[in-house]
């Protein structure tokens, strides 16, 4: 066993500059996220290695299976360095060819190369990609970058630089004042300031005290805390240690959710490097203070995202909120006093010790500093994760790093926070990613989930879906939230099948109302904002359903005629190579039509049709 001391880990880190910064040879970066790994990423890699040992190159080129690259849209993707080269939705195929040509011979894959969706034109570096040019990168600082299997690639990056300044520089006041300097605010939802959380925990009384890492991640569309800790997992670890030296606890543990295979592989491999090096454990760099930490595999319950039902969990029972005060501050995990913070949050700590509070500060807006993550999806180009300054609008976010809407769709909403959240309308694109900013319009900064909408969105089949979830995943403690969830979802089903009647509208407000004011918990007291945000901004669509019996989207099955107008069919007989049951019958240069007997009124046809013609 390796036990390192300050000496020893810069000589770590001098040893192994050159490969982070590419400059002894060339490196293929392999994305090794699970979006890739599901795309063929690992078949590559293995293609990869054998080529480059049939060409006698293994002196000259080195092979990087990093973490999650982020740009999810365009997987399986491989990174060429120096020169951050960036080939898109490479097959095993393609390996030779980029071998000969790019490695041996210098020069471009063309075929392989981005596409600027709006502007058509070829970009050969990741740089300058509009996705990746846009971004500021601070808790995603080594996405793409290093083997997240490797701890001394880490150590290379000023890894655990952070940690050794906290625990031979600076006393847990100190840490805390750095914290609560940087504005640094828990990037899991509800916002609250990090560095007056550990200092409520430092200052409270007892010996044994515990620091939580939440991975749980359990919102439809957010995938951020898992690509953390696939791609950068001790850069978690790290901020651990400074907010265990801040509270001078001596145990931690993140709890993650049996979901996440590939992160938890990657946690565990690197918590046993961490020990190894004498990181984690008793004196950690040889210091005189002890930290260790313990994965704990969560079942995937949405409520236990919540820090008191997580806490109930990781002590063996039911996940389920309580209530507060006492905070979990002074009385948390086995009513010890208890910090939990989320995967990002805990990725930002090290920077912020290495660089300073102020430094972070300088970044955003006035009350909501540094940046946040993001995971693009639904109906966008630029499917993926970023990390942006806080203020960016969210115009920016979905039309300059997202790439606007595919197939010249008009953009109709953007969900951002969850569950938990709220659709914003177009008229408000400008309103900036800051926590007051966003709550103002009706929604949540939440964990970083944004799933954009295009005009072919129901937006209360959307209310529907998410209440759907919301209900499932309620524990059932409180009342509010178990009754009145069930009672939101049975009107917002009748709407959808067109059964809704006029008082629906003020049933739904009111019932709204009572629940975010009577749960329990912040799941619950939030629980109706997809409702509330609909109705607010896409009351029409809600009055269309309930008075005149029509889905204007055209997604509500149970208000559609299924049929074909021969005037608007353009004859073109995508419907028919779309339907799954043979419903429609079609000939060349002659209207569609849809035999009513055998439909099975799946929407194929409507999601294909180009022209509106199908009522």
């Amino acid at each position: 066993m390796v036990k390192l001391t300050l000496e020893k880990l810069n000589k770590i880190k001098e040893d192994n500059l050159l490969s982070v910064n590419f400059e002894d040879k060339k490196y293929i970066l392999i994305c090794g996220g699970t979006g890739c790994h599901a795309t063929g990423s690992i078949e590559l890699k293995d293609v990869l290695t054998q080529e480059i040992a049939l060409k006698n190159l293994d002196d000259e080129v080195k092979i990087i299976e990093t973490g999650c690259n982020g740009f999810c849209a365009v997987g399986p993707l491989i990174s060429i360095q120096p020169g951050a080269f960036f080939y898109q939705k490479v097959s095993a195929e393609d390996i030779p060819e980029i071998i000969e040509t790019h490695i041996i011979n210098g020069e471009l894959v063309e075929k392989l190369l981005y596409e600027d969706p709006i502007t058509k034109e070829k970009i050969a570096s990741q740089n300058d990609i509009p996705f990746f040019a846009n971004q500021m990168l601070i808790a995603l600082r080594n996405k793409g970058r290093i083997n997240p299997e490797d701890i001394n690639q880490y150590i290379a990056t000023d890894g655990y630089l952070g940690a050794s300044k906290a625990l031979f520089e600076m006393t847990p006041e100190q840490i805390v004042e750095e914290i609560k300097t940087s504005g640094l605010r828990g990037r899991g939802g509800a916002g609250f300031p990090t560095g007056i959380k550990w200092e409520f925990a430092r200052k409270s009384a007892g010996e044994i005290k515990y620091v939580l890492c939440n991975a749980d991640e359990g919102d439809p569309g957010a995938f951020m805390d898992r690509s953390i800790l696939e791609a950068d997992p001790h850069a978690v670890l790290e901020g651990m240690i400074i907010a265990a030296k801040s509270i001078n606890s001596h145990k931690g543990y993140i709890y993650c959710r049996t979901e996440y295979p590939l992160a938890i592989k990657r946690l565990t491999i690197a918590i046993n490097q961490a020990r190894e090096y004498g990181l984690l454990g008793d004196n950690i760099l040889g210091s005189n203070f002890s930290f260790d930490v313990e994965i704990y595999q969560g079942a995937g319950a949405f409520v236990c995202g919540e820090e008191t039902a997580l806490m109930r969990s990781i002590e063996g029972k039911r996940g389920m909120p309580r209530t507060r005060p006492p905070f979990p501050a002074h009385k948390g995990l086995w009513e010890k006093p208890t910090i939990l913070n989320n995967v990002e949050t805990l990725a930002n700590i090290s920077q912020i010790i290495i660089n300073r509070g102020d430094w972070y500060a300088d970044i955003g807006t006035e009350t909501s500093k540094g940046t946040k993550v993001f995971a693009l999806s639904g109906d966008i180009n630029n499917i993926g994760l970023v990390e942006v300054p806080m203020g960016t609008t969210l115009k920016t976010l979905i039309y300059e790093v997202g790439g606007g809407i595919p197939n010249k769709k008009k953009f109709k909403a953007v969900q951002l926070g969850g569950p938990s959240g709220g659709c914003i309308p177009e008229h408000l694109l400008d309103t900036p990613v800051d926590y007051e900013a966003i709550a103002k319009v009706g929604a949540i900064v939440g964990s970083g989930g944004l799933i954009v909408m295009n005009e072919n969105t129901c937006m209360v089949d959307m209310a529907r879906f998410f209440m759907e979830f919301i209900q499932d995943e309620s524990c059932g403690k409180c009342s509010p939230c178990r009754e009145g969830t069930k009672r939101l979802l049975e009107i917002l089903e009748r709407i959808c099948e067109g059964k809704g009647e006029p008082e629906d509208i003020d049933n739904l407000e009111n019932l709204a109302s009572v629940i975010s004011k009577a749960s329990l918990c912040g799941l619950g007291q939030t629980a109706a904002n997809p409702v509330l945000s609909t109705l607010r901004y896409f009351k029409e669509e809600y009055i269309a359903h309930i008075y005149y019996k029509k889905c204007p989207a055209k997604r509500c099955a149970a208000l559609l005629d299924f049929v074909i107008d021969p005037l608007l069919c353009q004859k073109c007989g995508l419907c028919f190579k779309a339907c799954p049951s043979d419903a429609i019958e079609w000939q060349k240069k002659e209207p569609a039509k849809i035999n009513k007997d055998i439909c099975v009124k799946c929407l194929s046809c409507f999601k294909v049709c180009k022209f509106n013609a199908i009522l």
